[in-house]
């Protein structure tokens, strides 16, 4: 009896082994079979269209909730965005962001507005494994909307905002990540048909905990008006709640608090 029992116990083992050696096996063919991909930390204000070395089938739905304290009044941001690649390495997105405003005492705050219609396209033109690297460009089309309280008496669209760009990111050993994202904006307001330019420069650099997909890490983003710089510094993290929910927390510290002070924001990431 004592023999039979150790020998069941062996068996069951040894299919337990197998099965694992099975599953190991198919996961590693299967990582084989699809293109490229290197992990890079993703920031988390000024987020990617789609992970860089995008592969077809992936998606990912974003909801964000700030608040800017800035010198007359408080503004509370929240977006909605879903994001997908329909093939491997190009990555789409669609954006609500919505702003409301609260005045401090005895000042003026602009209107509640939904800001636009946000389209945008990421396409990564280079992905290396031995490098640690990759590399992408894309473009972002936003429809400008007038203020809720004037729908219906006047034109819906207000203008167009045009902004191609490029992202290079380079794993700096295992753990650290670098990444780079940068290119013009270009502004056109349909009242006056003018056209405002400025360009965004915003660099990152995130620890991501091993054996995780949480992170730390800071955005430096930066904007140049002309003769003017602007820059805010947000350190943030990311929280992996389950395999398909990741919380992201952000706080904005500004060089310069002409308009602008302490700002913080949440983003909630859900990858079905």
């Amino acid at each position: 009896m004592k023999y039979n029992f150790f020998k069941i116990v062996g068996l069951v083992l040894c299919l337990n082994l197998y099965q694992y050696s099975y599953a190991q096996n198919v996961e590693t063919e299967n990582e084989e079979n699809l293109p490229d991909k290197v992990t890079h930390a993703e920031p988390l204000y000024i987020d990617l269209i789609r992970d860089l070395g995008a592969r077809k089938g992936e998606r990912e739905w974003n909801v964000g909730l700030g608040l800017t304290d800035r010198s007359d009044f408080d503004e509370y941001i929240t977006l909605v965005e879903y994001e997908w690649a329909p093939i491997d390495r190009l990555g789409l997105e669609v954006e609500l962001p919505f702003s409301f405003y609260s005045p401090n005492q005895g000042s003026y705050a602009p209107a509640n507005n939904l800001n636009s219609i946000k389209m945008a396209a990421q396409y990564s033109f280079f992905v290396s494994k031995k490098h640690e690297m990759s590399m992408a460009f894309g473009y972002i089309q936003e429809f400008t909307l007038t203020d809720f309280e004037n729908y219906g008496d006047g034109k819906l669209f207000t203008g167009n905002v045009y902004n191609p760009f490029f992202i290079a990111a380079k794993r700096l050993g295992a753990n650290f990540h670098s990444l780079l994202y940068t290119g013009p904006v270009f502004e056109h307001h349909f009242e006056t048909n003018a056209i405002e330019t400025h360009w965004q420069i915003n660099s990152n650099v995130h620890y991501m905990i091993p054996g995780s997909r949480n992170f730390i890490g800071v955005e430096f983003n930066k904007e140049v008006h002309e003769h003017d710089f602007e820059m805010t510094i947000r350190p943030q993290m990311r929280v992996e709640v389950t395999d398909q929910l990741l919380i992201g927390i952000v706080t904005g510290i500004p060089i310069s608090k002409e308009n602008e002070r302490f700002s913080s924001f949440l983003r909630l990431i859900y990858e079905p």
